[in-house]
C-alpha cells in the first residue's frame, strides 16, 4: 500500500504542467518587487515624519524670540489688553502637544501649591485664588503675616511643610512665600505646582519702593508692634541715586550669597529650592537647576506682564481650581488692581535699568524661558482649538 501511495504522488508531480512552476516563480518575484517598493515607500514617510518631529523639538527647545518670530503674516494675532494696549503675537509654525505641556497630568491627588514669589502680583493672584475656592469647591490655605519671612527653609522646616500640606484634604491649594521643595524628598507625592514672575528690573524696583510705603509700614507696625520704625533717611531714598550712588542696598553683585540686604532679588530661587547653592545671585547652576524644575514640576508659571494669557493657560491646564478665572478676575478688576498697589513709586529711567540688567543677564534669562513656556501652552491651545486669540479689528 505504501508503494503504490508514493507512485500516485510521482505520477501526480509528473503529471502537472511545466508553466504551472513558471507561474508559481513569477508570483514569488512579483510579490518580492511589490514588497521591495511598499518598504521604500513606508521608509520615506517614516524619515519624512521623523523629520517633521525633530524640527518641533528644535521648536520647543528654542529661545523665546525664535517662538514668536513671525513665519507667515496671515497667522498673526493681535491681543487685546486690560490696559488697553495691544500686543501682536504671532502664531509660530511648530506643533505643540497640550498633553506634553501639561504637568496636572502627574499629580496623584488634587493639591495645589502657590509658593508665591513677592512682587509679581501673586498677592491679586491669590486673592483670586481664593475668590475661585468657593465656585470650584475647593479649600483654601495660606500662610500667616510672618515677622521674618523665612523663604530658604532647612530640611527638618521643609519636611514639616511638605507633611502640612500633603494632610490637607483634596481638593485644597495652599499660598506661601518659599521656595520650591520637591515632596518625593520626604515620602510624598507632588502637589500641583503654580507660580508667577515678573521682569526682574521691575521686580526689584517695586520692592524698594513698596517696603517704604506708609501703608506698608503701618500694616507692619500694627501686625508687629516691637518693631521699629525706620530711619527717615532711609524712607527718602530713591532708586535711581540709590544705584548710582553705589549704596549697598542697590548693590546686585553676581555671585553673592548672603549680601544682607534681604529683599528677594532672586526671583530664580523661588523656583531652584532649598540648596545653598540656589542662594547665589545670578549664578548659572541656580537658574539651571530652577528651569528644571520649572519644566517637570510646574503646571503653570504665568507672567505679570501676560495676565490675559496666564489665566487663559491656567483655566485649561489646571480647571479644577482655575475653571471661570479669567470671568472673575475682570469682573472684580478694579479690586484687583489696587490690591498692594504703591502710589509712592516714581519712574526710573532706562540707563539705570541698563546699568542693572548687565548684573542680572541669569535672572533675565530665566524670565524669558518661563516667558517661552508660557506662550508655547498657549499656542498648544489655539492649535487645539481650545481657544481663540481675541482679534483687533
Amino acid at each position: 500500500m505504501i508503494n503504490i501511495g508514493s507512485r500516485r504522488i510521482r505520477q501526480v508531480k509528473m503529471s502537472l504542467p511545466k508553466r504551472f512552476s513558471e507561474l508559481v516563480a513569477l508570483v514569488s518575484v512579483s510579490t518580492t518587487v511589490f514588497l521591495f517598493f511598499h518598504t521604500q515607500v513606508l521608509n520615506s514617510r517614516i524619515q519624512e515624519i521623523q523629520g517633521i518631529l525633530t524640527a518641533s523639538a528644535s521648536g520647543i527647545s528654542a529661545h523665546a524670540n525664535s517662538l514668536v518670530a513671525p513665519v507667515v503674516p496671515s497667522t498673526s494675532r493681535k491681543l487685546i489688553r486690560v490696559n488697553g494696549g495691544v500686543t501682536t503675537f504671532t502664531m509660530p509654525k511648530e506643533m505643540y502637544n497640550v498633553s506634553v505641556l501639561n504637568n496636572t497630568r502627574h499629580a496623584l491627588k488634587e493639591t495645589l501649591f502657590f509658593n508665591r514669589v513677592p512682587k509679581v502680583g501673586s498677592q491679586s493672584m491669590m486673592d483670586l485664588l481664593q475668590r475661585l475656592s468657593h465656585q470650584n469647591d475647593f479649600r483654601f490655605h495660606r500662610d500667616g503675616t510672618q515677622k521674618v519671612e523665612t523663604i530658604r527653609l532647612t530640611y527638618y522646616e521643609e519636611s514639616r511643610l511638605t507633611t502640612m500640606i500633603d494632610m490637607f484634604v483634596p481638593p485644597s491649594s495652599y499660598v506661601k512665600h518659599t521656595c520650591f521643595s520637591n515632596f518625593t524628598r520626604h515620602g510624598y507625592s507632588m502637589p500641583i505646582y503654580v507660580n508667577l514672575v515678573r521682569d526682574p528690573i521691575e521686580r526689584v524696583i517695586s520692592w524698594f519702593y513698596y517696603i517704604r510705603a506708609p501703608w506698608y509700614i503701618i500694616e507692619r507696625k500694627q501686625a508687629f508692634p516691637e518693631l521699629p520704625l525706620p530711619h527717615p533717611n532711609w524712607l527718602k531714598k530713591d532708586f535711581e541715586t540709590c544705584v548710582l550712588s553705589g549704596d549697598r542696598e542697590c548693590m546686585f553683585v553676581p555671585g553673592e550669597y548672603h549680601d544682607g540686604v534681604g529683599d528677594h532679588r532672586r526671583q530664580a530661587m523661588f523656583f531652584c529650592g532649598h540648596d545653598e547653592k540656589c542662594m547665589e545671585f545670578n549664578g548659572k547652576w541656580a537658574i539651571e537647576r530652577a528651569k528644571r524644575n520649572v519644566e517637570q514640576h510646574y503646571s503653570v508659571v504665568g507672567i505679570l506682564e501676560e495676565m490675559d494669557i496666564t489665566l487663559e493657560v491656567l483655566e485649561k491646564y489646571v480647571p479644577k481650581f482655575f475653571n471661570g478665572a479669567t470671568q472673575v478676575y475682570y469682573d472684580n478688576l478694579t479690586v484687583m488692581q489696587k490690591i498692594n498697589k504703591n502710589m509712592y513709586k516714581p519712574p526710573v529711567s532706562e540707563a539705570v535699568k541698563n546699568i542693572l540688567r548687565k548684573n542680572f543677564t541669569q535672572e533675565i534669562d530665566f524670565y524669558e524661558f518661563c516667558k517661552q513656556r508660557l506662550h508655547k501652552q498657549y499656542v498648544a491651545l489655539v492649535q487645539l482649538g481650545s481657544t481663540h486669540p481675541k482679534i483687533l479689528g
